[in-house]
């Protein structure tokens, strides 16, 4: 569990919004090197890695999305060197003032700050209306464009959130961003090294993915399915926990510490229904606690890839996250235990008898 949670902690903490993962897609390599058979890519920068088990097929895709959300610098004020920008990935416009970001230029990373018109001079309607994106800017220090252009900072580069991983509660929560969706990245890492550490015998091949560019239209999930040709596919994600103010049951009804979710259906998704029963049943069998999801809007990478040539039976096993889409998440790692637990004794199940059962009439 150490290694799993350092693991998070170093992608966590890594630099890539969508369209400019490379730098986590390198420490993914990194980290497994010499726990797979081999690598491979696709051409828009996503990463997947094979492990054989006693059988070349069923082959069994399991995939988490890498880009976390973030911003892209649209403007520079030539007078004042304040930074427009626009989002990388859904954002909440109450979310954002005041918070520290990290913009990354030609030249290196510069600390910066999302600000707005200060309150004191805000006309009474004004003060009594949500600031929205399109007025905010960034303040990376400078008071001109010169300036701005001396750090190499240009239309078109990435910005991320600044926030580092802490644990809380004596280790026992995690705090920090891009758990949506490394967290799923890793999950399929430490499932595949623990499968190789354990000589527990998978009757497949696995392939782990860590896709890029999810949060804006799933679009490594749509090209990785053709590099791999899976027969199934599991997609790890996060959920939206539940246990938040304001929030119904009928809206989230899953809640952080009380196991990962198996996801029912979401906006882009209905499982395979075999396939969820046979999950919910590894769950079962193995006493590991679990929580039945449905999420109304919003989807997974799993909206492509179970749509990929003539079907890909496909699942989504989440962990309960709150606050996502925002500078700070938190998420049980308990749940997150639980969820590479899920993954494992799932995997080591999925032999070709048990695949084709699930597309039989």
């Amino acid at each position: 569990m150490e290694r799993a949670v350092e693991t998070l902690k170093l992608l966590s903490e890594a630099f890539g919004p969508s369209g400019f993962e490379k730098e986590v897609i390198h420490l993914v390599r990194e980290q497994m090197e010499g726990q797979v058979d081999g690598f491979m890519r696709d051409k828009l920068g996503s990463l997947v890695f094979s492990r054989r088990g006693s059988s070349d097929r069923p082959r069994v895709l399991l995939a988490g999305h890498v880009d976390e959300v973030g911003f892209i610098v649209s403007s520079i004020d030539k007078d004042t060197g304040y930074i427009a920008f626009n989002p990388l990935g859904g954002w909440f416009d109450q979310v954002l003032l005041s918070q520290r970001v990290v913009v990354r230029s030609k030249k290196g990373d510069y600390m910066g700050v999302i600000a707005s018109k200060p309150p004191h001079l805000l006309t009474p309607e004004e003060a009594n209306q949500v600031v929205k994106k399109e007025n905010m800017y960034m303040d990376v220090g400078a008071t001109s464009g010169n300036e701005v252009e001396e750090m190499g900072i240009r239309i078109g580069d990435p910005i991320v959130p600044w926030s580092p991983f802490v644990l809380l509660r004596d280790g026992k929560v995690a705090l920090g961003k891009a758990f949506d969706d490394r967290v799923g990245a890793v999950v399929a890492m430490e499932s595949i090294r623990r499968l190789r550490e354990s000589d527990d015998e998978h009757p497949n091949t696995l392939y782990g993915a860590a896709t890029v560019q999810e949060e804006v239209g799933l679009r490594g999930a749509t090209t990785v399915p053709h590099l791999v040709e899976p027969d199934i596919a599991l997609i790890l994600e996060v959920d939206i926990a539940g246990d938040v103010p304001g929030i119904k049951p009928r809206e989230a009804p899953t809640k952080m510490g009380k196991g990962p979710s198996i996801v029912t259906f979401d906006a882009t998704m209905i499982p395979n229904q075999a396939l969820k029963e046979f999950v919910i049943d590894v769950a079962e069998s193995c006493k590991i606690p679990y929580q039945l999801s449905a999420i109304a809007k919003g989807g997974t990478d799993a909206g492509r890839i179970h749509i990929h040539k003539v079907g890909c039976p496909s699942i989504v096993i989440s962990i309960p996250t709150r606050h996502i889409h925002s500078h700070t998440s938190m998420l049980s790692l308990e749940d997150f235990e639980n969820a590479v637990k899920l993954t494992v004794e799932t995997a080591k199940r999925l032999d070709q008898r048990a695949v084709e059962r699930f597309t039989e009439i």
